[in-house]
């Protein structure tokens, strides 16, 4: 069976996702930006450009949330690894490393 081009069900299934993933692009963006500023002050403070304490606890406190609204933690965990990954690349960065 194919999909009508013109189907309002999915049309409108399509729209909402479009949206979602809208706001995640921007709510990502946002993250960023806040971190970029912790990256800058971790410099300058010369902290370390990870926190591994901290980075155990957001894990665990996501995964509940997961959990808690039926999103596999699995995935989530993955989700939230990449972004810590790509947040100290920025921090070594600002560091000059």
């Amino acid at each position: 069976m194919s999909e009508s081009p013109s189907d309002p069900v999915l049309a409108s299934f399509r729209a909402s996702i479009d949206n979602i993933d809208a706001a995640l692009i921007h709510i990502l963006a946002e993250r960023f930006r806040i971190t970029k500023a912790v990256g800058a002050y971790k410099a300058e403070m010369r902290l370390p450009a990870s926190d591994p304490g901290r980075e155990d606890r957001q894990i665990a406190r996501l995964r509940k949330l997961a959990e808690d609204a039926q999103l596999d933690p699995e995935f989530s965990e993955k989700f939230l690894r990449f972004i810590i990954q790509e947040v100290i690349r920025h921090h070594e960065q600002a560091a000059g490393k």
